[in-house]
């Protein structure tokens, strides 16, 4: 027998694995090509790429290859649902899903209970009908005119970009039958994490939710929605929920309740940040605000660590008990380095290599100021020059603008913008980065130098005496 074991946002699912399953011999079951499909209609189909306009509504094209499963449906030429031929029942879902533009689609499990899937962008108050939201259901047992009832909405909005790679992990628990088919127990999303945190668990699903197919099963498909918008899908695998058994587990240092730190105002707070496991920036700072889009910085390099959507800081490692300093974002993590490296470098020209540290860079801190909106500016001098970088998070929540000036030009300075695995231009200014995990905005013009680093592009750009950009994500 083999254990497995998924830690959520507040507790533990212990998987006990056997063979009794119609699939418990195949763990991983990856869909994708459309020959795993009851015949996909023509607004489906297979590439190796796809590009969104962040601009233009339901615009999407893909390019030629395999990998990707693209939907493009239009409301004057609507694409059709996807349906799997296998059938399942208890199941962990995963996938990656990349919405246009204004996109509407859903993941029915067993082609009855949809997820949303959802442009769902800068949402503050996310409802049923949004990204992560479990649709509106159906109650077979009430009279007709009755039947319908709310659906739930996400803890929080954990969505991304348009254009940008999603992640959605779903454990599911099919409904149960008796052996002369009367349903005695009620399907079950026993988690649901959209990237990377937890928007869902243990939600009991009465029925059907609207758009599904109403006669509830022990196993049925899997269906991806294809009329009301275009996406694209990839790495599906499911695997094998035989039995679960739900336990606490402990949260923080001591194991009290959670500490959660909200940002309804401009809001800062300093505490160790992991940037990645065993990656820890010391002197960080963490900002968040009403926008519910947050970002931490560290104060030693000079350096944007990460930012998120949703939800601002869980303070339990750092207040519960003794304590360990760190807090961690409460929202979804889009990382924008791996360490805490020094921002700015001299080069004698745009080959040299960075420095790795701070040493002989004069790099000194001078703490930050507060901007008339209480927006704060970060000061350090380094190379002799005093820098100011001014970091804020964007009005319509969409990410962060950075304005880094210099207190007097100088041309052999400039900015790491990223380490990232790819990089492309997908329109004038704007470039998606990181196998399309964010988005660098520049409103000049400007054009980032693009060098190749051990497998990886390493993007930088002269700073003169001012440089503007935004971090979208």
């Amino acid at each position: 027998m083999k254990i497995s074991v998924l830690k959520t946002g507040s507790t533990a699912f212990v998987w006990l694995i056997g063979t009794c399953m119609a699939f418990a011999q195949q763990p991983n079951i990856p869909l994708t090509d459309l020959s795993a499909f009851k015949e996909p209609g023509n607004s489906w189909s297979l590439v190796g790429d796809v590009t969104v306009d962040l601009n233009e509504v339901n615009s999407i094209k893909g390019t030629k290859g395999t990998g990707i499963l693209l939907n493009i449906s239009a409301p004057k030429k609507a694409g059709f649902d996807l349906t799997t031929i296998k059938e399942y029942g208890d199941m962990v879902l995963e996938l990656d899903y990349l919405t246009a533009k204004g996109t509407n689609s859903g993941i029915y499990l067993q082609n009855n209970y949809e997820i949303q899937l959802e442009d769902s962008w800068t949402v503050k108050n996310p409802l049923s009908s949004n990204n992560g939201g479990v649709y509106e259901r159906w109650d077979n047992d009430k009279p007709e005119g009755e039947k319908g009832y709310g659906g739930i909405a996400p803890r929080q909005n954990a969505s991304k970009a348009p254009g940008l790679w999603q992640h959605i992990k779903i454990a599911f628990q099919a409904p149960k039958f008796d052996g002369s088919g009367k349903k005695i127990a009620n399907a079950r999303l026993l988690s649901v994490e959209l990237n990377g945190v937890t928007i869902h668990e243990n939600v009991e699903l009465w029925g059907a939710t609207r758009g599904g197919y109403g006669t509830e099963r022990a196993m049925a498909p899997i269906r991806l929605q294809g009329d009301h918008g275009s996406i694209a899908f990839r790495n599906i695998s499911i695997t094998d929920l035989p039995a679960v058994a739900a336990q606490n587990f402990r949260r923080g240092g001591g194991g009290g309740d959670p500490i959660y730190v909200e940002a309804p105002i401009n809001t800062m707070i300093r505490s160790f940040i992991d940037v990645v496991p065993g990656v820890r920036s010391v002197h960080a700072i963490s900002v968040g605000g009403p926008q519910q889009t947050a970002y931490s910085y560290d104060l030693d390099n000079g350096t944007l660590l990460h930012g998120w959507h949703g939800g601002f800081l869980d303070a339990t490692p750092m207040w519960d008990g003794r304590g360990n300093g760190t807090s961690r974002p409460m929202g979804s993590v889009t990382r924008f380095t791996k360490k805490p490296v020094l921002a700015i470098a001299k080069l004698a020209n745009a080959e040299a290599a960075l420095v790795s540290d701070t040493t002989g860079t004069g790099f000194r801190t001078k703490g930050y100021v507060l901007d008339d909106q209480d927006h704060p500016e970060f000061k350090y001098t380094i190379y002799g020059t005093k820098v100011t970088d001014a970091i804020k998070i964007l009005e319509n929540g969409q990410g962060l603008s950075r304005e880094i000036s210099f207190e007097q030009p100088a041309k052999d300075l400039y900015l790491l913008l990223a380490e990232v695995s790819d990089v492309n231009e997908v329109s004038k200014g704007l470039y998606v980065v990181d196998d399309k995990a964010y988005y660098l905005q520049f409103p000049n013009g400007e054009k980032p130098i693009v060098r190749d680093l051990n497998g990886k592009k390493q993007l930088i750009i002269p700073i003169g005496s001012k440089l503007n950009y935004s971090i979208l994500f």
